[in-house]
């Protein structure tokens, strides 16, 4: 594999981490420039190893700076560029919308003028299955394709798939070698501890109470972070300009069986577990057929939800430390 420089947006980030681990231990001799603006979300103790790497370079930058965007591609000059960077949170989206907005949509744009700027290779844009919308709970044969329709229920969502469709927009008008991946929720170690998992995982810890949306009846595909890294990682080797790729476990549990299955390993009550309100505007299924990418990348998800659980509620008992840290910088 010849010498790269790779710059991912988002990479102190739970997804965008792994990815850049990924990468660096298995294309050594690709350059990782990691650009992160390092919001509320961000902990640099996820990137202490990383920073020790000399492939490996960290810009603190907001992807809605242009100056600073440009001035980083114009040092850098990437061959390839992955963006994660996102306001991903739905809860925070109801509250904020603009935020979400302003980064999720202008930022990819700033990001694809930079790589118009200097003729990058590849533009991969990280997306959402939530672009999608929902499903029915009593259709369990339905999956969402990468030609179902848009129909966003968020202020997150709906960003996410602004996104997608000005991504699509800078291929046909500018011919920026484009490429979009949806994925499924995503699990494993250093998620921030505002998600379910981690959150879950926290208190059962600390025998605080569980809260759980609504009926807890609200279905995902549960996909491991590492399996999703490995998909990009195929897309940029294999994947068509132009085209989008839905990256899913196959893996759906609901809402409360995912917290009871914490409990149990924990060796926790379930009557840690109390129901609130439920969510605004809440999906009540996301699932995706992945046969496209399974296909035409030979890509397949190799981390059971059995066994990936299992190394996630272990490596937060391991580190809690790191949630902790997440937490007191944010108090």
């Amino acid at each position: 594999m010849s010498k790269k420089t790779i710059l991912v947006t988002g990479g102190v980030g739970f997804i965008g981490n792994c990815f850049c681990k990924l990468l660096l231990r298995e294309r050594p001799n690709w350059k990782v420039v990691n650009v992160d603006s390092c919001t509320y979300a961000a902990n640099m103790n996820t990137i202490k190893s990383e920073l020790e790497n000399k492939n490996y370079v960290f810009y603190k930058a907001d992807i809605r700076d242009r100056k600073a965007i440009f001035d980083i591609f114009s040092k850098e000059r990437p061959d390839i560029v992955v963006n994660f960077a996102a306001e991903s949170h739905v809860d925070r989206s109801i509250e904020n919308p603009a935020i979400f907005l302003e980064t999720n949509i202008l930022g990819t744009q700033i990001l694809m003028d930079a790589s118009l700027s200097i003729g990058v290779s590849r533009f991969h844009q990280v997306s959402t299955d939530e672009v999608y919308g929902d499903l029915p709970l009593d259709r369990p044969d339905l999956f969402f394709h990468e030609d179902t329709p848009i129909h966003t229920s968020s202020p997150y969502s709906t960003s996410k798939a602004s996104a997608d469709l000005l991504v699509l927009a800078y291929f046909r008008t500018y011919k920026l070698p484009v490429t979009i991946s949806r994925c499924s929720n995503n699990y494993g170690p250093y998620q921030f501890p505002e998600k379910l998992i981690p959150l879950m995982i926290h208190n059962a810890i600390h025998n605080e109470k569980l809260p759980v949306y609504g009926d807890g009846l609200n279905v995902r595909d549960w996909l491991y972070v590492e399996d999703h890294c490995r998909g990009i990682l195929d897309i940029l080797d294999k994947g068509q300009v132009g085209e989008i790729y839905n990256i899913g476990g196959h893996n759906e549990r609901n809402n409360l069986y995912i917290v009871k299955t914490i409990l149990k390993a924990l060796g926790k009550p379930e009557s840690l577990i109390y129901f609130v309100n439920d969510r605004k505007g809440h999906d009540r299924r996301y699932a995706i057929d992945p046969e496209k990418a399974m296909k035409e990348l030979n890509w397949a998800p190799t981390t059971s939800f059995e066994d990936g659980i299992i190394n996630t509620i272990q490596w937060y008992k391991d580190n809690m430390w790191w949630v902790e840290d997440c937490l007191n910088k944010n108090k």
